[in-house]
């Protein structure tokens, strides 16, 4: 399967108010809110801003100016050709003032969440195959054992859960990263969804690389017109967390003051990848993340709750891939690890692959290669620690010798004598300090 953005379907636009699934009283609010908030007064420009077709927003227009709400002003926008202009009357300011007293959201129209939930189905993260070929060219810069392709390629097509563990240093991070770029293809992720007459946000430009939808037709842009602009076309989104993560970040984030909800992480990743770095490190147990994690997992749904306590369901569709320098079993019960269907353990090089880094890492900085110094670096600094290689050494030891090069005014070099020194800075000597 080709993953490209044409196998994602894009939402449809809506063609008239009955299609939109939102109560009457809050999209004819957002309308007014908008105006009032932006001072804008044509069709054009308040269909731009709230997301919906120009015909659409027409519609709401006629029915706030039925209600006495809105007027048209009688006099053609200096700057829009022909367009009419639009104005609040009395009444209209008085209904605006009162709706952002309840809610200071204005702007895009949200979609109502079992719209959502159809959306998150047509380009479900399950629905993807990745190739092998696709997963070595995103992880062409590291040098890995075929083997572990052989298990992360059906974890990520299972779309499911992955659990990689092992000694620090040996690239968990930049698999899971590398895992990223290989998925290569767009969603489309709402701006705000509804629940209940709530609005959560959810498109965060901090989260989501927002990217023009591909066109082969000349006639990109009227096409591009056609999906529902309260959608950004987005890569799909990747969230980082590392020791940082606590469960309150799982949880709808209210803001008292807008009176509006924020998407936690979780509902961002939808259609992505949810990187749960240094498992272990966080100050929640990680049997306790886990426990969180439980239904999402098994059941592709997760439960979130209002400010009011009322518990609702959005889609859990996200991979989600635990990295840890922890066994599993120090820091998992089996109950849990049953859950996560991946396990894949993430070991340090064998000599000959170190080596292979070595060289390549030492090219691409454009330090040549001194074989007595890698004789004295294999025969006399690694049996120190058991002759234990791992990923992020040859970085470590190469950017160590090129700041001494540096330093020292000389050419880039390396000898028995640098590698010392900067093995020196790789390890700290047990030793007592004296207070």
């Amino acid at each position: 399967m080709n993953m490209q953005t044409s196998n994602v379907v894009a939402p449809p636009a809506p063609k008239g108010l009955g299609e939109m699934r939102l109560p009457l009283v809050m999209m004819r609010d957002i309308l007014l809110k908008t105006m009032f908030r932006k001072t804008l007064d044509t069709v054009t420009d308040l269909a731009e801003a709230i997301c919906l077709p120009a015909a659409v927003t027409q519609e709401l227009i006629d029915i706030a100016r039925e209600q006495k709400l809105l007027q048209a002003t009688g006099t053609l926008n200096a700057n829009s050709g022909s367009e009419m202009a639009y104005q609040l009357t009395d009444a209209g300011k008085a209904r605006a003032l009162d709706a952002l007293s309840q809610s200071e959201y204005f702007g895009a129209m949200p979609v109502p969440l079992d719209v959502y939930r159809e959306q998150v189905k047509r380009q479900s993260i399950r629905n993807i195959m990745v190739t092998r070929q696709q997963l070595t060219a995103a992880m062409g810069h590291l040098i890995l054992p075929p083997s572990l392709l052989d298990h992360l390629g059906p974890a990520v097509s299972a779309g499911r859960s992955i659990l990689m563990y092992g000694p620090p240093g040996n690239g968990k991070s930049s698999i899971s990263n590398g895992i990223r770029d290989a998925l290569g293809d767009r969603v489309y992720v709402p701006r705000a969804i509804e629940y209940a007459g709530q609005v959560i946000t959810v498109y965060d430009p901090i989260v989501h690389t927002a990217v023009e939808p591909e066109e082969d037709d000349p006639s990109a842009l009227r096409k591009r017109r056609r999906f529902d602009e309260r959608y950004v076309c987005c890569e799909r989104p990747t969230v980082v967390t590392g020791g940082e993560l606590s469960l309150s970040m799982l949880d709808l984030v209210y803001n008292p003051t807008a009176r509006t909800y924020q998407a936690p992480l979780q509902l961002k990743s939808t259609g992505g990848i949810f990187i749960v770095d240094d498992l272990g490190r966080q100050a929640e147990p990680p049997q306790a993340l886990i426990n969180r994690w439980i239904v999402p997992l098994e059941e592709g749904r997760d439960i979130l709750a209002l400010q009011s306590g009322e518990k609702f369901e959005v889609p859990f569709d996200t991979l989600v891939i635990f990295s840890t320098n922890f066994h599993p079993n120090e820091i998992f019960d089996q109950a849990a690890l049953r859950r996560i269907f991946f396990k894949i353990k993430i070991d340090g090089p064998d000599q000959e692959n170190y080596l292979k880094i070595f060289a390549l890492v030492a090219r691409k900085k454009g330090m040549p290669l001194d074989e007595a110094a890698l004789v004295h670096l294999l025969k006399n600094k690694y049996p120190t620690i058991g002759n234990i290689y791992a990923n992020y050494q040859p970085v470590f030891l190469i950017d160590q010798m090129i700041s001494i090069c540096e330093f020292e005014g000389i050419p880039y070099q390396m000898s028995p004598a640098l590698i010392d020194r900067a093995w020196d800075n790789m390890f700290v000597k047990d030793e007592k300090i004296v207070k």
